[in-house]
């Protein structure tokens, strides 16, 4: 569905990402994390045709760049952040429509669900929105289209509490007819949707789990934490988990649940500046 071979991109001399090789089949579901400046975005980016890179990108045999019409047509693409668009809200959303063959009331729904009544606010130019109501009506369009992929950067920024919630409700609708791709900070919050978690640092990828959607509640999962310096909040949050440390605080092991797994990396996301390495391995019966 998706390749990835050798991608490589360098803004000012600086390595953004590094040669990253990275299939993602049809119906899998992606949670992509990492720390600001790990290159999720560039990443992103380069899978909607938007940036010149070194390597290869291809996504249902099409080259992005090369193929952007076709390409962006099957993909619901949700920004981390709104693109200043003055056009009304009433002619975007037609707009967006027309290129993907769908009927713009699919989108009015789904705004609707989120708490955005469109019709209050058609005429009203998109850049002068709230940065929710941007939100919503950019969630609306990436739903309200057939796509075979949806790509979301940071999708639930500036969403308030119920507006998440129906979100990601209308996230779990799609999981037998989409392959996602879900940029967050914040793993919990999507681990129930998410069937594979991709960490990136420093423009390369240093961790690829891959949770089965049938994992078994009996399952229990060995790991290893090797630490860059001790902290003592990550200390805590292990000891949390019933984590023993070795080798002066540096080394951290312990198991944890099968389900338990992508609610665990979720904590461990959150200080990935001081994890120079992680295992997981399944534990002897």
């Amino acid at each position: 569905m998706i390749h990835l071979t050798k991608l490589a991109k360098t803004f000012r001399r600086v390595r953004v990402l590094d040669g990253i090789d990275l299939d993602i089949a049809l119906g899998e579901r992606i949670a992509l994390i990492g720390s600001n400046g790990a290159g999720k975005t560039t990443l992103i980016r380069c899978l909607l045709g938007e940036y010149t890179h070194d390597g290869e990108v291809s996504i249902a045999g099409l080259n992005p760049r090369r193929n952007r019409t076709a390409v962006l047509g099957n993909i619901g693409f949700v920004p981390q952040l709104p693109p200043p668009l003055k056009m009304p809200v009433g002619q975007l959303i037609d707009f967006s429509a027309s290129l993907c063959g769908t009927d713009p009331q699919r989108i009015h729904t789904i705004a609707r669900r989120l708490g955005l009544d469109v019709n209050a606010v058609n005429t009203r130019q998109f850049v002068r929105l709230s940065g929710g109501m941007k939100q919503k009506l950019l969630i609306a369009i990436a739903l309200g289209r057939d796509a075979k992929v949806l790509v979301m950067d940071e999708p639930a920024a500036n969403l308030d509490p119920e507006a998440r919630k129906i979100f990601f409700d209308l996230l779990a609708e799609r999981l037998d007819d989409a392959t996602m791709i879900i940029s967050s900070h914040r793993l919990d919050e999507v681990s129930a949707l998410v069937n594979r978690v991709i960490e990136m640092d420093m423009g390369k990828i240093v961790l690829d789990d891959k949770v089965a959607d049938n994992t078994p509640l009996t399952a229990r999962l060995f790991c290893r934490i090797i630490l860059k310096r001790f902290e003592p909040a990550f200390a805590k949050a292990l000891d949390g988990w019933n984590f023993k440390s070795r080798d002066d605080d540096s080394v951290w092991e312990g198991e944890i649940a099968g389900p338990d797994r992508l609610r665990f990396l979720g904590i461990v996301s959150r200080y990935t500046a001081l994890v120079s390495d992680l295992s997981l391995s399944e534990s002897a019966a």
